[in-house]
């Protein structure tokens, strides 16, 4: 007697299944803002290229940054950077749960230690770049 196939049913399930509940469709969001995040990184790597190309170069590319579609899709970028940013430190809590002693230290302080620790870089930056 042989082996008698077993047959699995898969019940169908829709492609909008994420958008029946909130906390899906902002997990969803969230996913889409790594697409943004990655693809900024690769505007900074061109960015970085296009300095070692010299003086011309770079000024066209400068210029290029200048335009209205330009500022546009940068400001939708830092939306979708600052929404990533902000889901991140307000996950890392619990995952990273930290203790002193037998005592859980708070989501909140965990948090905002992340939130404090990017407003110092922040301003380090900009200190920086304004060459203050």
């Amino acid at each position: 007697m042989g082996k008698k196939e077993m047959s699995t049913y898969h019940r169908p399930f829709p492609n909008t299944w994420w958008l029946k509940r909130k906390p899906y469709v902002l997990f969803m969001i969230r996913e889409l803002t790594s697409v943004f995040v990655a693809g900024y990184c690769i505007f900074l790597l061109v960015f970085v290229y296009k300095l070692t190309q010299g003086a011309d170069v770079y000024g066209n590319f400068i210029d290029a940054l200048k335009s209205p579609s330009s500022v546009a899709l940068h400001f939708i970028a830092l939306a979708f950077v600052l929404y990533h940013t902000i889901t991140w430190f307000n996950l890392t809590p619990k995952i990273l749960v930290l203790y002193k002693g037998e005592e859980r230290i708070p989501q909140g302080l965990v948090a905002g230690m992340f939130y404090a620790g990017w407003v110092v870089v922040s301003v380090i930056v900009a200190l920086f770049v304004l060459g203050m």
